[in-house]
């Protein structure tokens, strides 16, 4: 098996990546996917964060109040305590699908989605990112092209006043200074560069993709 982690900003298209590889027969979790469902009434998770964040993040229905919960984070400075919550439960759970994939598809690539892979503080204890993974894959775009795509989704189609636009970029300005898988790891990465061309990243994955199924037929050969 290959256990690969795949990165990147808010707004680089990591999840479009993700999809590529998933139509190409990888296994990808989700770590936002994940750490969502997690969130759902009844979960342990959902009891914690309520417990932390108080009633004014449940909704009359009883789930979370996600966007409230993201300003509280983002805004209020309190990012890390929620991270403290979710982060341990989602990486303890990825790790475990792994270990049974590891039995029934010895021979899968396996790719866990994640923005925060290289700058989470809530890692199984004693373990650092390069112990969960074999590669790391890192999409990068131009800052422009992130904000945009940021506002885009978050304005969910409506059309935006002056305020509303100018608070969109500054929520995509501090959720990136949170992020930031950037430079600084570059030289441990296989960079995919996404500057929109949609024909160019189909490309990029593809020789992405081939190179790691070179490399877990290397790995399954015991060649180093």
């Amino acid at each position: 098996m290959l256990r690969v982690g795949l990165t990147g900003d808010l707004g680089s298209g990591k999840s479009t990546v993700a999809r590529m590889l998933a139509e190409r027969g990888v296994v990808v979790f989700s770590s936002d996917a994940m750490g969502r469902a997690m969130m759902q009434p009844g979960e342990p998770v959902y009891e914690a964060v309520v417990e932390k964040f108080g009633p004014g993040v449940v909704l009359a229905d009883g789930s979370l109040d996600r966007h409230e919960l993201s300003r509280i984070a983002f805004a209020d400075k309190r990012i890390e305590e929620l991270n403290a919550i979710v982060h341990p439960a989602v990486i303890a759970e990825q790790q475990r699908l792994i270990a049974d994939l590891a039995v029934s598809q010895p021979q899968a690539i396996v790719v866990v989605e994640s923005a925060l892979i290289f700058s989470t503080k809530h890692n199984v204890e004693g373990q650092r990112w390069s112990d969960r993974f074999d590669e790391i894959l890192l999409v990068t775009a131009p800052e422009n092209v992130k904000i945009a795509r940021f506002i885009e989704r978050a304005s969910a189609g409506r059309e935006l006043s002056p305020e509303g636009l100018a608070a969109l970029t500054a929520d995509a300005y501090r959720r990136l200074k949170e992020q930031r898988a950037g430079k600084a790891h570059e030289q441990d990465c296989i960079i995919i560069r996404n500057s929109g061309d949609i024909a160019a990243l189909e490309a990029r994955v593809t020789d992405v993709w081939r190179a790691l199924q070179r490399m877990a037929s290397r790995s399954r050969e015991g060649v180093s």
